[in-house]
């Protein structure tokens, strides 16, 4: 084969010849007409899935078109050397080289449409280059799927965990760490002032997490929690249920917001680790640490239970 100039073929474990220069005009130098030989909605390399186009001509080397959905795993961004070395050795071994191989993941960065990428190697990381659908059109020498086929088999959907909202003692949560204000007992700055709750209270301009009375809001998060098992509440309308509950206890427009905020599940206080002593946070020291300046002992936080698989 000399449709592409070449120091050595590469090794038929999976490296795709490298291209010099311009990868899409050195590319597009082997446009020709050639026909679909191989159109497999669900072609399997090792444990990832795509659609495999494989467009072959004699005398030409073959093009390959892999289109991958959003939610299949692995990417072909992080498998495309051993998807190449597979679709090499099942459809055309008996060619030197291995398939030009484009790809076509059917999401966009940032909601951008999925652009075709041809993939080229050179002395060891792939290289991706943006190629049109003309392009590619032209390179095969006629018209190339876009979508994933009829034929796709969407995996099975990942496990979702439970969210559970439950009671615990501030004692046994991590050590806040705010990271703004310097009114925060937990701040660097801090151990040198010597303004204590009573002194924030009166103040309360500091901040807004030291704005209002935690007592108040946690006793109400309790009551909420305790009623909301009662009334069997699901986790996901927890955040509502607390509202309605504050609007009807005549709660402040700050506790009303303090309340919800404690389940709504995006911004829930929400400790990482498995262990009821949490030794950090995903969501929430701020409060954490305002809760503890006015000396409010339990609050409400939110966990996510996975479920266990069969074999557990």
């Amino acid at each position: 084969m000399n449709d592409v100039p070449q120091d050595r073929p590469p090794a038929r474990s999976g490296a795709a010849a490298g291209v010099p220069g311009d990868m899409v005009a050195e590319v597009l130098k082997l446009a020709a007409p050639r026909l679909l030989t191989v159109d497999d909605h669900m072609f399997h390399a090792g444990r990832t899935s795509f659609r495999l186009q494989l467009f072959t001509a004699p005398g030409r080397r073959a093009v390959a078109v892999a289109t991958q959905a959003e939610d299949e795993a692995p990417s072909l961004t992080n498998v495309a050397e051993s998807c190449v070395a597979a679709v090499w050795e099942q459809h055309c071994r008996d060619q030197e080289l291995p398939p030009v191989w484009i790809e076509r993941q059917l999401r966009g960065a940032f909601g951008r449409e999925p652009d075709f990428q041809l993939v080229t190697y050179g002395e060891a990381a792939p290289l991706w280059s943006t190629i049109s659908a003309e392009q590619v059109a032209h390179l095969v020498g006629g018209p190339v799927a876009e979508d994933r086929g009829e034929g796709y088999v969407p995996p099975e959907p990942e496990a979702e965990p439970e969210l559970l909202f439950e009671a615990i003692e501030l004692s046994r949560l991590a050590q806040a760490r705010p990271f703004r204000g310097e009114c925060m007992s937990g701040s660097p700055d801090a151990a040198s002032r010597s303004r204590n709750w009573a002194d924030r209270l009166l103040r309360r301009s500091c901040c807004w997490y030291h704005e209002g009375d935690w007592h108040r809001v946690n006793d109400m998060a309790l009551t909420v929690l305790a009623r909301a098992r009662e009334e069997d509440v699901k986790p996901e309308d927890m955040k509502r249920y607390a509202d309605e509950y504050a609007a009807a206890a005549g709660a402040s427009k700050w506790e009303r917001a303090a309340l919800y905020s404690l389940y709504c599940p995006p911004v829930a206080i929400q400790p990482s680790g498995d262990a009821y002593i949490s030794d950090a946070f995903i969501n929430g020291q701020h409060r954490v640490q305002a809760m503890r300046d006015a000396g409010v002992r339990r609050t409400v936080v939110l966990r996510l239970v996975w479920p266990q698989s069969p074999a557990d």
